[in-house]
């Protein structure tokens, strides 16, 4: 796929070809190829009045495709935002404790979803759209698509400490990737440093600091592949530039 700049609304004759139903659940704006598999496994999808299964191919152009008893629409055009999060949101569209999520600050028409996870208590950039095939992308690290943090640890820093983020770090879900890391500055007690990963595991930069001994106070994502949060103060959004999400494409080979 080729970005070509037109982000209207693409009709769905001639758009689609037989695909995987959950291919084409997030190609309609429902959510990530992911979440869309969770629908499937959750019984809330029909193809034909019967149950769906994961993985079955579909064309939508003939077959009727049902979630949550309501016909799968056409397909949307696609959006691209980017936020930068405070602290006190979640990024996910429901949250268990009622906490605010992310989506309260991008008050658009589009059904959108954050890519990829920031903590509660984290902030900085969140990427949002409604484009599955970009946010798989984006998420998965076998396209290794830079994440970049500013990060506060308490204490300071020792350089052992710093080769050992940069050549991998052991945790219980295995070790870490090389990251890319420099110390900013050792201050008052604590220190700052800008850690670059490619990966995407569960809190990776508060676990790796922690297995260092090192208790994260502050943590904030200034990039994701060439995005960052230039000229965006907190709680403030935008739609990407076309410039912008030609470079995202190109960065994830779209």
């Amino acid at each position: 796929m080729r970005f070509n700049g037109k982000l209207g609304i693409i009709g769905l004759k001639g758009a689609y070809a037989v695909e995987r139903l959950q291919k084409v659940m997030a190609q309609a704006g429902l959510g990530s190829r992911r979440s869309c598999e969770e629908m499937i496994k959750d019984n809330r999808v029909t193809v034909n009045g019967k149950p769906a299964v994961l993985g079955q191919k579909v064309d939508p152009t003939q077959d009727s495709i049902l979630v949550d008893g309501k016909p799968l629409g056409r397909r949307e055009a696609k959006r691209y935002f980017i936020l930068n999060k405070p602290r006190g949101y979640v990024t996910t569209s429901k949250d268990q404790f009622s906490r605010r999520s992310v989506l309260d600050l991008v008050p658009v028409a589009e059904r959108i979803y954050p890519v990829g996870r920031l903590d509660y208590d984290s902030e900085g950039l969140v990427l949002l759209t409604n484009d599955g095939a970009l946010a798989y992308r984006v998420m998965h690290p076998k396209f290794e698509l830079p994440k970049t943090y500013r990060v506060r640890v308490n204490g300071e820093i020792t350089m052992d400490a710093v080769y050992r983020l940069r050549t991998g770090v052991t945790l219980e879900d295995g070790p870490t990737a090389p990251a890319q890391v420099e110390l900013l500055k050792v201050d008052g007690g604590s220190s700052v440093i800008r850690i670059t990963i490619t990966e995407g595991r569960n809190r990776q930069v508060r676990r790796m600091c922690a297995a260092l001994g090192y208790e994260v106070l502050r943590l904030t994502r200034e990039a994701i592949g060439p995005l960052n949060l230039r000229g965006l103060a907190a709680g403030e959004y935008r739609p990407l530039r076309p410039q912008e999400i030609k470079r995202l494409f190109e960065a994830v080979g779209l």
